[in-house]
């Protein structure tokens, strides 16, 4: 579960490196940068709801902050 975590936080970063890119290099004259800003959102909505269905299931246990 734990790479499955870092690898969604990978495809996060690298979606919005791309992004950056395509705001970069088309000056706004293309869709681009909102769909890979899309594809990051999405991203991260399923990387939420994977953790709290690993949590709910007892496969990542929280720790606790003191």
């Amino acid at each position: 579960m734990k790479i499955l975590i870092a690898i969604a936080f990978i495809c996060i970063i690298g979606s919005l490196a791309s992004a950056l890119l395509f705001m970069m290099k088309d000056k706004g004259q293309t869709n681009r940068t909102v769909g890979a800003l899309a594809l990051r959102v999405g991203f991260s909505i399923v990387l939420f709801i994977c953790i709290l269905i690993a949590a709910k299931l007892g496969w990542i246990q929280p720790t606790g902050l003191r």
